[in-house]
This record gives structure tokens, C-alpha cells and sequence, in this order.
């Protein structure tokens, strides 16, 4: 684990200065009528697990939000993508987000139930070419810095499916990783919000903690 941790920091630190990452997580702000903001303590809490067990210089000052027209959208190496409702971007947000993933960034959508027809119509936009495809249990991403061996965990039961992960790549890179059916973010959540068990929330951080490690392992590649 240590020599993960130290080898995200030397890939932090080799990349070039002017685009050289913020350690935090952005989360994504889209139209289309869908609560993007969804899960308001989620995020700041998994910052703090990330921070607490990994020592990595996390920034964390609360919520950090972005659009993908924003200027400061390629700072944040991880963005992070939920809701319960419909999404809709723009033909400029579509570049932005298309052009943004292909020189290193990395999203993490997140269905909170409901996003699911949506969010795969905006990636076909996206990435005309690409598919989602699930990823095997034995994919990176479930042993980055937590075991995982039977994959994503299922966080809240919503239709009782199984929980996924699917992914899209790009010259052998992941650079989606789309949660379905397990709503990670709710379990990231303050404790008395859905009133998850422990053991849930537990699973919850550890799947972020090795998504956000994984990532940033990712970022100069």
C-alpha cells in the first residue's frame, strides 16, 4: 500500500506544472433537470477516508463543484458524476468532456437510481465510437488499494440487480467508470442520512478510496 501511495505522488509529481492536479474531487454540475447535486456530504466525506488512510494531500474545504466549460475543469484530475434524473450536455460540454478524458481525466459516474438511460445516451454522444463494457472482477480497479473479488459492491438494493462496474477505455487507458446498481455515493453519505449499516459504508469508501487511487495512478498515462 505504501509503495502505491508513493507512486501516485511520483506520477502527481512528473506531470508538467501547468496542469498539474488538485488532490480533491469536483463534482460535475450538468442541465437537463437531474440533481446533480445529490449526496452533499458524500464527497467530502470520502476525501476524509482518502486523507485519513492513505496520507495523501487531500484538499478538502467542503463540496467543490464544476462545470465541464469551466476553465478550471482540467485541474481536477477526478470528476465525480450522480443524480437520480436526466442528464443533458451541450454540443460544447460534449467536446469539453470528450477532450478533457482523452488528455488524462478521469469520471466517475455514479447512478443514484434513475440516471442510467441518460447517462448512457450523453457517453454515445461523447464517445460515438466506444461502449461500455463491464469490467471483470479481476480489473484493477476492485485491488488498487482494498480487495474487491467479487467487484463493485452493492451499496442500496433499488431494484435488487447486482451491482456493476462498466468502464470505457481509450488506448488501453479507463477513463469512465460508471457504478450501476450500487449507488456508492448514498454510502458515502453521513451515517444518519439513509441510515446504512456500517459494514455498507465501509464497502462504500474502500470502492472510493481505490477508485480515487486508481485514477490519480492513471493521471500522466
Amino acid at each position: 500500500m505504501i509503495a502505491l501511495v508513493f507512486g501516485v505522488l511520483l506520477q502527481l509529481a512528473s506531470a508538467p506544472p501547468a496542469s498539474s492536479p488538485v488532490l480533491t474531487i469536483a463534482q460535475l454540475q450538468y442541465d437537463g433537470g437531474g440533481d446533480w447535486y445529490a449526496n452533499p456530504s458524500g464527497v467530502p466525506n470520502l476525501l476524509q477516508a482518502i486523507r485519513e488512510r492513505t496520507g495523501l494531500p487531500i484538499e478538502s474545504t467542503g463540496r467543490v463543484t464544476v462545470r465541464l466549460t469551466s476553465p478550471r475543469l482540467r485541474d481536477y484530475p477526478y470528476l465525480y458524476l450522480t443524480g437520480h434524473g436526466n442528464i443533458r450536455f451541450s454540443e460544447e460540454e460534449v467536446r469539453a468532456l470528450r477532450d478533457y478524458l482523452l488528455a488524462g481525466g478521469f469520471l466517475h459516474a455514479d447512478d443514484n437510481y434513475g440516471l442510467d438511460e441518460s447517462f448512457r445516451r450523453e457517453m454515445k454522444r461523447v464517445f460515438p465510437d466506444k461502449e461500455l463494457v463491464e469490467l471483470p472482477v479481476d480489473h484493477p480497479i476492485y485491488r488498487t488499494f482494498y480487495e474487491f473479488p467479487n467487484g463493485l459492491p452493492k451499496i442500496h438494493q433499488h431494484d435488487g440487480k447486482p451491482a456493476q462496474g462498466f468502464g470505457i477505455f481509450h488506448e488501453g487507458r479507463l477513463v469512465v467508470f460508471y457504478s450501476y446498481e450500487s449507488d456508492l455515493g448514498n454510502g458515502w453519505e453521513d451515517p444518519g442520512v439513509h441510515g446504512d449499516p456500517p459494514e455498507a459504508r465501509e464497502a462504500a469508501l474502500r470502492m472510493g478510496v481505490n477508485l480515487f487511487l486508481y485514477a490519480l495512478s492513471q493521471v500522466t498515462r
